[in-house]
């Protein structure tokens, strides 16, 4: 179903909030989206090469502002990559044009995708919800942020197990409501 900007995003940010934010999921969530530093884009591309030109666009924009404004983003995009494999795939353009374009180093994009699966898992897995979200997306994360967070957090090697545990302990069940509850949102009150 295709929607108006402002309902992906507020999609978005009921999944971010009630299983990133509310499972700890990323420790370092909390302050960029408390701070009100979480950009939200959503592109309408229907093909890959349009997707990385937004990609590269989003790139060269936290790179012109400053941290204290945009700390991340999150470039959302319901209508291409929407099969998990085509989407996985896709990660080797996106590394390509972090090095390609200068931002190896400066920048990390994480992956999020509504059918996420990790190697060695079942599709239905509960712990697979730790990178599943509405729709795909790309998290443009700044190295420096990131850095800072982790020394600062204790323990950084043991976030993962602890997120496996967390996703199988409430099971995928649970998930899937969480998710079918935030696709029920349709603007950003």
């Amino acid at each position: 179903m295709k929607y108006n900007n402002a309902t992906y995003i507020a999609q978005t940010r009921c999944w971010l909030e009630n299983v990133v934010l509310k499972h700890n999921l990323c420790p370092f969530a909390h302050k960029p989206f408390n701070g009100g530093q979480v950009r939200y884009v959503v592109t309408d591309s229907a093909r890959v090469e349009f997707l990385l030109e937004d990609l590269q666009q989003e790139l060269a924009y936290l790179r012109s502002v400053p941290v204290a404004e945009v700390e991340t983003t999150l470039l959302i995009h319901p209508g291409v990559l929407e099969d998990f494999y085509d989407y996985n795939d896709f990660f080797d353009l996106v590394e390509g044009l972090l090095v390609q374009e200068g931002y190896e180093g400066e920048f990390q994009v994480a992956s999020f995708h509504p059918d996420y699966q990790f190697e060695g898992t079942r599709p239905e897995d509960a712990e697979n919800y730790t990178n599943r979200s509405p729709y795909p997306m790309l998290h443009l994360i700044r190295e420096d942020s990131l850095e800072q967070a982790v020394t600062h957090y204790p323990d950084v090697d043991a976030i993962p197990q602890r997120n496996i545990d967390t996703m199988n302990a409430l099971g995928a069940p649970h998930h899937q409501a969480v998710l079918a509850g935030c696709l029920q949102q349709t603007d950003e009150a």
